[in-house]
């Protein structure tokens, strides 16, 4: 019995261990690509909108930023598969929206930390 118990609790540390890590990692992806111009504290808008509970809201509506009409008239709901095509191509995706000069991240890897990390909704 009590080796299981030893087994359980050195399972939940690696596996503690590995989420606060992947957890690392897509901050560090979202830093290294997109607090230059968002956060993702809620309220906190800069050049570029906040991404706080960015999944299930509609495009264009953070409250207190300025977007393109071509966002806010886009009929978008983000989910994972639409950030991840707009983080890819944001032009292409959706063309006239203010994410010049950013072109988009082609690495998909890169992409999801990034998406992970806004899922956790760290405030």
């Amino acid at each position: 019995m009590r080796n299981l118990l030893g087994l359980t609790v050195v399972f939940s540390a690696a596996w503690c261990a590995g989420a606060f890590a992947a957890d690392e990692a897509g901050q560090e992806a979202f830093n290294n690509n997109c607090r230059t111009c968002h956060s993702w504290k809620k309220g906190d808008n800069r050049l570029g909108p906040n991404l706080n509970a960015i999944i299930g809201r509609k495009a264009g509506a953070a409250e207190g930023f300025g977007y393109s009409e071509a966002m806010k008239n886009s009929g978008i709901t983000w989910d994972e598969g639409s950030l991840d095509k707009f983080i890819a191509n944001p032009n292409g995706f959706l063309p006239n929206n203010n994410m010049k000069p950013f072109s988009g991240i082609a690495d998909a890897g890169t992409r999801k930390q990034i998406i992970d990390f806004l899922k956790s909704n760290p405030e």
